[in-house]
């Protein structure tokens, strides 16, 4: 594995975000720090944008913890090495969970020497292996090609499924059969947008209309498939330009 390795930090405190993106010298280990979530939710929204190889996770999140999304992810991307942070008094609860696929579980507040240990250590692994975000396609999906029945289908099942805060890249390959990455080449031929760019559209044009009849934000947030209001209201602001609030009283 020639190119860097790609790393994902996903903690609700940014001053521990920070800390972990200053603190480590990733040059050194050819790595980079890819992106940052601020909750499971948000992280399961972006990942398959990020691409990591390794994502370190806090265990104590609102909406989704570090266990909810490590059982989620290690289905989706089997080959993600997850490294578990979690605080002195969480630490027997995070090590109960043995079934995890977790590579490492480490004490907060960590230790700069301890973490590049781990890190070597992964990406030892990692270099022993392929890039598998980007897997040969099947052969199953060669005859699909060139089919426009199977994209129209996805692109119908999402509409239909968009509020479920479980849906994202990995998750609708799943349920047809095709790999992430197949799935993300075809669905940005077919449709124009790559596959985030869409589920977002159709979340926040069904926000827009929650907030144009005064609905609640938390509530709105909920109901469109992103639980974190926090994640939830960064979406909408970067969608429409404006806070929640404010569509909310211009609508009056």
């Amino acid at each position: 594995m020639d190119r860097k390795i790609r790393v994902m930090l996903i903690d609700d405190e940014e001053s521990a975000r920070k800390l972990l993106r200053a603190g480590i010298k990733w040059e050194d280990l050819n790595m980079e720090v890819v992106g940052e979530a601020a909750s499971g939710i948000e992280a399961i929204n972006v990942i398959d944008d990020y691409r990591p190889d390794i994502a370190f996770v806090d265990i104590s999140m609102p909406f989704m913890n570090g266990i909810e999304f490590t059982e989620v992810v290690t289905e989706r991307y089997p080959h993600l090495i997850i490294i578990i942070m979690t605080a002195f008094n969480e630490f027997e609860f995070a090590r109960k969970c043995v079934s995890l696929s977790v590579f490492d579980y480490m004490l907060k507040p960590m230790v700069r020497a301890e973490i590049t240990k781990v890190l070597e250590r992964a990406g030892d692994r990692l270099r022993r292996e392929p890039d598998h975000w980007d897997e040969v396609r099947p052969e199953s999906e060669a005859g699909a090609s060139d089919e426009s029945q199977p994209m129209e289908s996805i692109r119908r099942y999402v509409e239909q499924n968009f509020t479920d805060p479980r849906l994202n890249l990995a998750f609708v390959a799943q349920q047809f059969g095709f790999s992430a990455s197949y799935l993300s080449r075809k669905f940005k031929q077919g449709t124009g947008k790559n596959f985030v760019e869409y589920l977002t559209e159709l979340r926040m044009e069904k926000a827009l209309s929650l907030a144009a009849s005064h609905e609640k934000m938390f509530c709105a947030a909920a109901e469109v498939g992103i639980p974190d209001p926090n994640y939830f209201s960064r979406c909408f602001k970067k969608y429409t330009g404006k806070s929640y609030s404010e569509v909310a009283k211009e609508a009056n």
